[in-house]
């Protein structure tokens, strides 16, 4: 399976992660450092739990770090797929409420991290709309440029699954 699409046009990002709400970051694997260069991010013990979406051997984090991953496209999702990011959002809100930090990230720090990061706002009483507002400003402008997964988010997650199942 694909889980990256070519980008052409979208820069990456300025930092590796950034805070979205207290305790909970959005990032990616790769960023433009200071000199305007690529630079990888490498997740270390800075979380409390890292969750990835795009898993790329050497990117962390260290042993002992608990590491969800759930490797998925950045493109249309299956029932399944939806349903892993749906268990990813609520678990990062199951850290959150017992005080620990955590990482959502993908390659960018973009789409596939802001559709959990989006749903785990959701779950906490954010609507769609703010929970996307919310994320580009605090990640970037082009955090949720994917459109289906905005139509995903403002359909609801379970709302999307179910059609997605009765696609199949």
């Amino acid at each position: 399976m694909r889980t990256r699409r070519n980008q052409s046009g979208v820069p990456s990002p300025d930092a590796p992660w950034n805070e979205i709400v207290p305790g909970l970051w959005m990032g990616g694997h790769e960023f433009r450092g200071r000199a305007g260069q690529r630079q990888f991010a490498v997740a270390r013990d800075e979380f409390d739990l890292v969750q990835t979406l795009l898993r790329l051997p050497g990117h962390g984090p260290d042993p002992g770090v608990p590491h969800q991953v759930w490797p998925i496209p950045d493109g249309p999702l299956d029932g399944t797929q939806l349903a892993g990011v749906m268990r990813l959002a609520q678990a990062a809100c199951e850290a959150l409420d017992g005080g620990r930090t955590v990482l959502v990230r993908c390659w960018h720090g973009y789409n596939r991290s802001g559709l959990v990061v989006a749903h785990a706002l959701m779950l906490r009483g954010d609507s769609a709309d703010a929970a996307i507002r919310l994320i580009r400003s605090r990640r970037s402008p082009w955090a949720l440029h994917n459109e289906l997964f905005v139509e995903y988010l403002k359909a609801g997650l379970s709302t999307a699954r179910l059609l997605e199942e009765l696609a199949e």
